[in-house]
């Protein structure tokens, strides 16, 4: 919303996301924890939460339209950015009980943005 290049227009992203997750030790099978265990966590997020949905800021002008026609949307405090969704999932992580360090969303090969706390 309000924002001056071509982002402004209504569009969607696929994305690839990179997340860190630290220890001070690693566990009795010598890892941080299992890929397959952040994988789930963060699938389940995105699915329920992003995936086919229309992410929008809570003032977007849209959203009585979209609400009168059912259709699916999340409204954000923030504009629905490659930062704050990292952000969002960033700490969907931490308060599943991840000790997640950071989160990057990569929307092409050479375009990325990271989220970390601290």
């Amino acid at each position: 919303m309000n924002h001056p290049g071509k982002c402004r227009n209504l569009h969607g992203h696929s994305v690839k996301a990179s997340i860190s997750i630290a220890a001070e030790q690693l566990n009795d099978q010598a890892m941080v924890c299992d890929f397959a265990d952040i994988r789930d966590c963060v699938e389940a997020y995105i699915d329920h939460q992003l995936d086919h949905n229309f992410l929008l800021h809570k003032d977007d002008p849209i959203i009585p339209m979209l609400t009168a026609n059912n259709e699916r949307f999340l409204a954000l405090d923030e504009h629905p950015t490659a930062e704050v969704l990292s952000k969002m999932i960033y700490r969907h992580l931490k308060q599943s009980g991840f000790n997640v360090t950071q989160v990057v969303l990569w929307e092409t090969a050479s375009a990325h943005a990271c989220y970390q706390e601290n």
